[in-house]
């Protein structure tokens, strides 16, 4: 994985790369990890629901680029889906203001 400041190219499992933008990222001192939610940008042209995707994600010693690993148990992923609403939360009552 690569990353700039809101991209990051994934690598799918055929090797075929694609363009994200980064969500949000944030830390879990519990799980002792670094998580990474993320959509495609050819997403942002359709009109279907947007998928976003979340991963964890092990920066590399320069800080440059990094790995994405699958988040491997249920309690990470309520921890991840309880950190997404509370973003969605947050943008659908400042979009109110």
């Amino acid at each position: 994985m690569e990353h700039g400041e809101n991209n990051i190219t994934v690598v799918d499992e055929n090797g075929n790369e694609q363009l994200c933008e980064i969500l949000f990222t944030f830390d879990s001192d519990k799980f002792n990890k670094s998580y990474v939610l993320y959509y495609p940008m050819s997403a942002e042209d359709e009109e279907e629901e947007i998928e976003i995707h979340a991963s964890s994600f092990v920066p590399s010693e320069d800080n440059k680029d990094g790995e994405l690993t699958p988040i491997e148990t249920e309690e990470e992923w309520d921890l991840v889906e309880e950190m997404l609403n509370t973003f969605l939360d947050q943008e659908e009552a400042e979009e109110e203001e």
